[in-house]
């Protein structure tokens, strides 16, 4: 469901006064005055922010000298400190619009990381990789429109959600069958199904979070 800056659903959004190109731009920029606004320096942020600097080690590891355990461990640190950063803000109380961005930014990063590198080393086809990271150029490029129209980003769908769970198995898992593991016959299965459904999940939910984009930005127009 997309809703708009007041929290009213798809097709609440107003252009009353002024120029709607103008609301837009001041929309976007009231949102990125938010950003600045909020605390950045807090523990959830902390971890989000060792997150995304572990991308490029993990993308080292995985291309430069091929140490796939290290790796794999960097990827295992990313899940527990992405469970641990939103119980934290919890207990804490540290929501944050920084937070909301960071997180999800990280999750994506180490998804497109991880997909270069397994096309590189030949794990996954070229045209797979393609069309994951293309879903999230594209949704990340609605964004600033929803914005600009007066509505906030879609809520994280359920289907979303479990294509991230079946990707974030499906990597360690692939890793796992790239070299002399012991039981890769029984690891191999579950790697291959976890990206198989993984990824149809991941296509699919991107193409219901396009359609709450294009609802949101036809209703706005209609009712402008």
């Amino acid at each position: 469901m997309v809703q708009d800056a007041d929290g009213a659903t798809t097709g609440s959004a107003r252009n009353s006064g002024g120029q709607p190109s103008e609301q837009g731009i001041d929309r976007i920029r009231e949102v990125a005055a938010g950003v600045w606004s909020d605390p950045w320096w807090t523990v959830p942020n902390a971890l989000s922010l060792l997150r995304l600097a572990g991308v490029p080690v993990f993308l080292w590891l995985l291309l430069g000298p091929q140490w796939d355990l290290f790796a794999l461990l960097v990827l295992v640190f990313s899940g527990v400190t992405d469970w641990l950063d939103g119980k934290l803000a919890r207990w804490l109380d540290q929501y944050s619009r920084v937070g909301q961005l960071l997180d999800p930014a990280a999750d994506r990063l180490y998804i497109v990381a991880t997909l270069v590198a397994f096309v590189i080393r030949g794990v996954v086809p070229w045209w797979a990789a393609f069309a994951l990271i293309a879903r999230d150029l594209l949704l990340t490029l609605c964004l600033p429109v929803l914005r600009y129209h007066g509505f906030e980003p879609p809520d994280v769908h359920y289907l979303g959600k479990a294509a991230t769970f079946c990707l974030m198995y499906a990597f360690p898992l692939l890793l796992l069958v790239q070299g002399d593991f012991a039981f890769d016959w029984i690891a191999r299965p579950f790697a291959y199904a976890f990206t198989g459904w993984g990824a149809a999940l991941y296509l699919w939910a991107g193409l219901l979070y396009l359609g709450q984009v294009f609802g949101a930005v036809r209703l706005a127009r209609a009712r402008g």
